[in-house]
């Protein structure tokens, strides 16, 4: 099943993973219609990909619901916005716990809100995939809400492949991608990260176009639903 003329929209695909879909899909011949709520960003990325842009806030259920309303179905949806704040590790004793349920505002509410308002205008053989991260297979020490969240999202993806079929949702789970994101994380804080990269059995970082592929297939592959796909480098075998 490929792409050519297909209505494909990425959710959060300004930059990383989102734009390596959005210019993935575009190289496929899709309709490619960026989103996320930095119209700055979104604006000039569609523009080097030939893809429109459109400005969505998937944290407020009403922006959403009218966002819809406005530009009709698509034929797959891709998933990857998310927020990083509280992602640093920290002690459970210290845990804001009110700022701890915000984290799930983006990745996991925005994500039942595109389903209620977006996946459910898919046709039959669309797609809707989302988003969870490897912290839900390896968790760390100062870090359990981000595993809880990753596991919460990829629950959803489960359930809502059972309620929206024969619509296809399937999660994608990227291990270390090297994006802009690693930018903005404390120096220190990187090389650890690089570090972790050398023990995985492939010994770098992943690519966000290679990130990428696996949300494609989840929307070329017609029997494909209710999975998650790991896209991380074998870090799960490793030591």
């Amino acid at each position: 099943m490929m792409l050519k003329d297909k209505r494909v929209m990425v959710i959060g695909g300004g930059s990383g993973i989102g734009f390596g879909i959005a210019q993935g899909a575009a190289k496929e011949g899709a309709q490619v219609l960026i989103a996320s709520r930095d119209a700055k960003k979104i604006a000039e990325a569609a523009q080097t990909i030939g893809a429109s842009s459109a400005v969505i806030d998937v944290r407020h259920e009403g922006n959403v619901a009218q966002f819809f309303k406005d530009n009709g179905a698509f034929d797959h949806i891709a998933f990857t916005a998310g927020d990083w704040d509280g992602v640093m590790p920290g002690a459970l004793a210290d845990l804001d716990l009110p700022k701890a349920a915000a984290r799930l505002t983006t990745r996991f509410w925005g994500a039942v809100a595109v389903a209620k308002h977006g996946a459910t205008k898919l046709p039959p053989d669309g797609s809707y995939t989302i988003t969870n991260g490897m912290l839900a297979y390896r968790p760390m020490k100062g870090r359990p809400m981000v595993t809880a969240g990753a596991c919460a999202v990829e629950g959803l993806a489960l359930g809502l492949a059972v309620d929206l079929a024969p619509v296809r949702v399937n999660c994608v789970c990227p291990g270390l991608i090297d994006t802009e994101l690693w930018d903005a994380f404390p120096e220190g804080y990187r090389e650890g990260l690089a570090a972790m990269a050398q023990k995985q059995l492939v010994p770098r970082p992943g690519q966000p176009a290679e990130a990428a592929e696996a949300y494609l297939t989840c929307m070329r592959n017609g029997f494909l639903t209710g999975q998650t796909i790991k896209i991380e480098g074998g870090i799960a075998l490793a030591g």
